[in-house]
């Protein structure tokens, strides 16, 4: 009788442990299935697709930059040439004087470039009518101002009083200005103070008046504050380049003040590079 029950018992026993081996089983195989979570892997990395855009958009960024590069010829390609400007031959004697002035422009230590002009331009200030503040130069004639002698010999150059001094070209006719050109004294090292050169269409200044160079640093002249700086005369003369200004005018007037050796004003030669309003 023990048997049976013993045996019975086994039979129980066995039946449990086989429900509880199925209960196991499919808990054991679900977690092989999480690995689902690669599908949220692959979705965080979707959004991460404006990444390509950005991408677009910095290829896109050098766009500008061709039309850039093209501007570059267009504004060199303007059909400029040089412009045949004679030089005086170099001329310092004596004792150096100081030169000490601020707002000083460094020596460029070479020859100037040359000046780049629309071809046909030519002086046209040479021979043309001159006017002075002072109607009585100490030496020479205002004349000379225009005579294209730009030599510092003596006899050459023009001594107007002190103080304040201005010269007036008379072009006779409307013009369109490049560049003026003006010797004071180059027979020494010298800087001029208070210069100052202006164009306009009448003779008393007041109609179109333009001020294209000014180193007036106080304004003792009376006509403004100049940005511009104080120069050592040459026998390059100092170039006033205005092609960039589109200055028309038929008047141009030179003013200065002293310098560093006296008081007086010096002219030797004042040119005026442009050509005849069409």
């Amino acid at each position: 009788m023990m048997n049976k029950n013993f045996g019975a018992i086994v039979k129980v026993c066995v039946c449990v442990l086989f429900a509880l081996s199925l209960c196991v089983v499919p808990s054991c195989k679900k977690s092989p299935e999480e690995p689902p979570s690669p599908p949220q892997a692959t979705e965080t990395t979707t959004p991460q697709t404006p990444a390509p855009s950005a991408v677009e958009s910095a290829a896109e960024t050098p766009a500008p930059a061709e039309p850039q590069v093209t501007e570059a010829p267009a504004a060199s390609a303007e059909g400029l040439v040089p412009v045949d400007i004679e030089l005086p031959k170099p001329m310092f004697v004596g004792t150096p004087t100081d030169t000490r002035v601020p707002n000083l422009e460094k020596p460029l230590g070479k020859p100037r470039p040359p000046f780049l002009a629309p071809p046909g331009t030519t002086n046209v200030a040479a021979g043309k009518p001159v006017s002075s503040s002072d109607e009585e130069p100490i030496i020479g004639e205002i004349e000379m101002i225009t005579d294209g002698d730009m030599e510092a010999a003596d006899g050459s150059y023009v001594e107007l009083g002190p103080f304040v001094q201005h010269v007036t070209i008379d072009l006779e006719a409307m013009h369109e200005i490049y560049a003026v050109l003006a010797w004071h004294y180059h027979k020494e090292a010298r800087v001029y103070f208070d210069v100052v050169v202006r164009a306009a269409d009448d003779p008393d200044f007041i109609t179109n008046v333009k001020t294209v160079f000014n180193n007036d640093i106080d304004n003792s002249a009376g006509l403004g504050v100049g940005k511009d700086m104080h120069y050592m005369e040459t026998n390059e003369g100092k170039l006033i380049d205005v092609l960039a200004q589109g200055v028309k005018a038929r008047y141009v007037r030179l003013y200065s003040n002293g310098n560093t050796s006296n008081d007086l004003n010096h002219y030797i030669e004042v040119a005026v590079y442009g050509k005849p309003v069409e």
